[in-house]
């Protein structure tokens, strides 16, 4: 199958950018959260980096003021099943059904490709290729 759909390869730059916006808004918007995890792939890399700039410890335990973290809200069905209430992104789309993240930056139609991914990754979803 063609690709079809447009990539946009982010740097780490482009990463530690999103970081600094996600720090300010997390501070500000959900100053009660104690630690941070990540969901698994996307979500580790960015949640980290977080856990260090905020000085909040990373759990595997999601508790009561946990941040989950991950890389994009495409569609939101990753994020519609998380644990946890509160959730941040990198990305987030428009279009995603799922509403209640805390995002550096909004995206279009684009995929986009970490610095931590391989540059040749397929643009869909890992659930979509194996759910088919």
């Amino acid at each position: 199958m063609e690709d079809t759909i447009s990539k946009t390869y982010l740097s780490w730059s482009d990463i530690d950018e999103c970081i600094d916006i996600l720090e300010e808004k997390i501070k500000w918007e959900i100053p009660n959260v104690e630690t941070i995890t990540g969901l698994h792939r996307g979500g580790l890399i960015p949640a980290v980096i977080l856990s260090h700039r905020l000085d909040l410890p990373w759990t595997d335990v999601v508790y009561e003021n946990t941040l989950v973290v991950d890389d994009i809200n495409d569609t939101g069905k990753t994020l519609s099943k998380a644990p946890g209430i509160y959730h941040a992104v990198l990305h987030h789309k428009k279009t995603s059904t799922f509403k209640s993240a805390v995002y550096a930056k909004i995206v279009g139609d684009e995929w986009i490709v970490y610095p931590w991914e391989m540059d040749n990754s397929d643009p869909i979803q890992d659930y979509l290729k194996f759910n088919k």
